[in-house]
């Protein structure tokens, strides 16, 4: 019988690999719920949270850790990253490039540190300097709270 050679898929590489351990996907859930909550059952909130989710559904296209949908205008205000120290400049440069290139009407961009837990903000038109704040102006909500 013949049976093929195995090798792993293109995704699992050295390079390629997804990165989430626990206290990365703890943050995530929490804010997820948090904000779920005041969307879905409060009706608080405008913009649908949704984690994991491509900013364009038609191609392929970047996936923050936390997307904030609006899902009249179709664009995402709000996006979060979330990292240990380590990966703070990548995540830091990417969420900067995507509000600064203005593809997917992005208007606020949260890095958080897990490890040091401290927040970044960016948004349009800061000229790539962020402020040390979890204080969303968009939702009127200190993200942080969350997280406690």
């Amino acid at each position: 019988m013949y049976f093929p050679s195995v090798n792993a898929p293109f995704a699992v590489g050295e390079d390629q690999g997804v990165w989430a351990p626990i206290e990365h996907q703890r943050i995530i859930s929490k804010l997820n719920v948090g904000l779920g909550i005041l969307y879905y059952r409060e009706k608080a909130i405008r913009l649908e949270p949704l984690p994991e989710t491509m900013l364009d559904d038609a191609k392929a296209s970047p996936v923050p850790d936390l997307s904030l949908v609006d899902n009249e205008s179709n664009e995402t205000p709000i996006i979060i990253e979330v990292c240990k120290t380590t990966g703070l400049k990548g995540d830091l440069r990417k969420v900067i490039q995507l509000i600064d290139e203005d593809l997917y009407g992005i208007q606020e961009g949260f890095v958080y540190d897990y490890r040091t837990h401290k927040w970044l903000r960016y948004r349009f038109g800061d000229g790539g300097l962020t402020t040390e704040s979890s204080f969303s102006a968009l939702l009127n909500l200190d993200l942080n709270e969350f997280l406690l």
